[in-house]
């Protein structure tokens, strides 16, 4: 096997990493700061994804150019999810909470299903096969936009939490709710900004992945479960540990396709998960 063949995998790995990067942050924020897992949150990407193929296919807006609108409307989404539903189980036991956000993904799911049926759905845009070459490797260009996209909007997000007095405030909550409330600090209105931006987040990761990647109802599931994957790698509620075990994740899932084939190269990443849990059950970047 060639230098060039494995280098080639690599790139496409961080390139791919960086996508799963930008939803495992959103994930892990809502977890950081809600404390709770939100298991509809691949459900947030679908429905970006939707948005931004509705925004191209009824008034020809590229999917790079309403991102921002996307980003926007799935803030609020997240808003009201926040708001009517995952509110009212935040003191409620472990398992109301597992149930409410599985149920939630079941029904947007199946709504989807309802409106879009499951026809298989691509963004066609005229730079889609446009690519360029890095040392002998073809990178493709929507792939290299989403991949920007994405480190630009997770670097955004963390001078938002450490530079903004609403992202100190956030961060105030989701360290110790009671002292926060002691100096004026909201926890409500925090989680439903925190939910909000994941959302947004995760909207962002649909647009920027919707010329090169299909929608179907079903489409959250398959980045969701590799966001888990990473969320639980980088240590639950570690924002950076979540976006650099994403590179990790995503050059292991595309080197383990080179050399095991493409079925079993998602199980490589299982593979690193049950070793971490076996013997850093805190997480790479957590205690032993």
């Amino acid at each position: 096997m060639s230098f060039t063949t494995v280098w080639q995998a690599f790139i496409s790995g961080l390139l791919n990493g960086a996508v799963y990067g930008l939803v495992s942050v959103g994930l892990t924020m809502i977890f950081g700061v809600v404390k709770i897992v939100n298991f509809a949150h691949g459900e947030f990407l679908m429905v970006g994804m939707y948005l931004s193929y509705a925004l191209w296919a009824l008034l020809g807006i590229d999917p790079l150019w309403s991102v921002p609108i996307v980003m926007a409307a799935l803030f609020f989404f997240g808003v009201g999810i926040q708001r009517f539903f995952i509110r009212r189980v935040l003191n409620a036991p472990d398992l109301a909470q597992i149930f409410l956000t599985v149920g939630l993904s079941v029904l947007m799911m199946n709504l989807a299903l309802f409106l879009f049926r499951a026809d298989f759905r691509l963004v066609k845009v005229p730079y889609v096969d446009w690519t360029f070459s890095l040392a002998g490797a073809i990178i493709s260009i929507p792939r290299f936009i989403a991949c920007l996209g994405a480190i630009v909007f997770s670097l955004l997000l963390a001078f938002f939490l450490l530079k903004t007095d609403i992202g100190k405030a956030m961060r105030a909550v989701a360290q110790d709710r009671e002292v926060s409330m002691l100096v004026g600090i909201n926890p409500d209105r925090m989680y439903n900004l925190a939910v909000g931006i994941s959302a947004a987040l995760a909207g962002a990761a649909g647009g920027l992945t919707i010329s090169f990647y299909f929608v179907f109802p079903s489409v959250g599931v398959n980045f969701v479960l590799i966001a888990f994957v990473i969320v639980i790698l980088g240590t639950l509620g570690n924002l950076k540990g979540a976006f650099l075990t994403s590179l990790i994740v995503g050059v292991a899932e595309s080197v383990g396709v080179l050399f095991v084939g493409a079925d079993l190269g998602l199980a490589v990443v299982f593979v690193i998960l049950v070793l971490t849990l076996a013997f850093r059950p805190g997480g790479l970047l957590g205690g032993a």
